[in-house]
């Protein structure tokens, strides 16, 4: 069971290593393949108009480089190079927020700017350590997930989870605005955050991994905290009339425009096989949408699973393997993707509905190095795509798989 608590009176209330050859049943329906574009290239390194991927490649970090895309400008969370930057369609770096203590400074930019000013292209100095998630609001405000000092990080002893990290808010020109922890602005830090999200009104949701489960703290625009979910793996609901045996919570991720959860659960049931031992194989895998105002759940989605063929022993096995979600887009369109030879399956499904679109985007063997990705409110899909060489921004108008899809 969820426990959604409100805060107290007087407050206002993936990078898949598995690549297999692509088959999916004709029971599906038609598949569609989306053109890609390929917008930009990064050289990989420090510098500002690089993106450094180095310590990520190597294990070193646990926070992951991040994309955000909105109204046609990229923001990406630099991981490794301890810097967020902005950039347009073409390429062309609009500004960067860099640590002065770690990083290079700019040459190509200019270093700060003026209320009163008309610089085009800048530099701002934050002490960032290790930005990852992040997201832009409609003011084009930016709140990116980030570590604290060591004199800040402490155990949570209660959850057994260590508490060091905090989102950092900062206006549309890069300037810090105020940071969030747990309680709303200047809070204690949370555990490990996994995504932070802009719902309607400019809310933010930002969403923490726990030992004994998640935890997803709502706030207002103005950095307030509304809602606090805590979703425990003891209390993972189970479909009526299931006889399943284990359940995993595989991803939590946020409504664009109501206040609502989507969290994508995969069943096991066990089985016995040869030498007599207990393994668990996927049963079903089910999405469910929660009201974050009342905790209210609404009928699961379930998701097919995905199919493809193997020889053994001469003979053709079908296998089946569980999707993973990728995000959720206006009017609770869901995508899930599955990663193939060549690219990455799509698979589109509408809460409340049956109807469900196939698609199928690119994603070349040598671009494999690192895959990020973001899928806008409207369902346009872009991604940072890493090669041992360079980094590529390229989209799909994955909004396109919806026209033959009626809400």
């Amino acid at each position: 069971m969820a426990v959604i608590k409100k805060p107290f009176a007087g407050q206002v209330a993936p990078v898949f290593s598995l690549v297999i050859l692509f088959f999916l049943g004709c029971s599906q329906g038609r598949i569609s393949s989306v053109a890609r574009m390929d917008l930009f290239n990064l050289e990989i390194g420090p510098l500002e108009d690089q993106v450094n991927l180095s310590s990520i490649a190597a294990g070193q970090s646990s926070n992951r480089t991040s994309l955000a895309m909105r109204d046609g400008l990229f923001y990406i969370s630099d991981t490794s190079g301890g810097k967020i930057v902005r950039y347009n369609s073409y390429g062309d770096l609009l500004f960067v927020i860099y640590n002065e203590e770690t990083s290079p400074p700019p040459v190509t930019l200019r270093r700060g700017i003026d209320e009163e000013g008309m610089v085009t292209r800048w530099s701002i100095a934050y002490p960032l350590r290790e930005p990852g998630a992040l997201t832009v609001d409609s003011r084009k405000h930016i709140y990116a997930a980030d570590k604290v000092d060591n004199d800040r990080k402490f155990m949570d002893t209660e959850t057994n989870s260590l508490l060091d990290n905090v989102v950092i808010h900062f206006n549309d020109s890069g300037r810090f605005v105020n940071f969030l922890g747990q309680e709303g602005i200047g809070g204690k830090p949370f555990s490990r955050i996994m995504g932070v999200y802009a719902s309607r009104d400019d809310e933010i949701a930002v969403v923490c991994l726990l030992s004994s489960g998640w935890n997803i703290y709502w706030f207002n625009s103005e950095g307030t905290l509304l809602y606090l979910v805590q979703l425990r793996n003891d209390g993972i609901p189970i479909p009526a009339g299931s006889t399943v045996h284990y359940a995993s919570m595989d991803t939590v991720t946020v409504s664009p425009d109501d206040r609502k959860l989507f969290f994508k659960v995969d069943y096991y049931r066990n089985s016995v096989d040869e030498s007599s031992n207990s393994i668990a194989i996927p049963d079903s895998s089910a999405i469910w949408i929660m009201d974050v105002e009342t905790g209210a759940y609404e009928e699961p989605v379930f998701v097919p699973f995905f199919e493809y063929t193997t020889t053994e022993n001469e003979k053709k096995v079908t296998q089946k393997l569980p999707y993973a979600m990728l995000g959720v887009i206006k009017d609770s369109r869901i995508f899930l993707y599955f990663p193939v030879d060549g690219g990455y399956s799509l698979l589109v499904l509408t809460a409340g509905s049956r109807e469900q679109r196939l698609g199928f985007i690119q994603v070349r063997n040598d671009e494999l190095e690192y895959n990020t990705f973001n899928l806008s409110a409207e369902g346009i899909l872009s991604g940072l795509l890493a090669t041992e060489w360079d980094a590529r921004l390229v989209w799909w108008r994955t909004d396109r798989l919806l026209g033959e899809m009626s809400l």
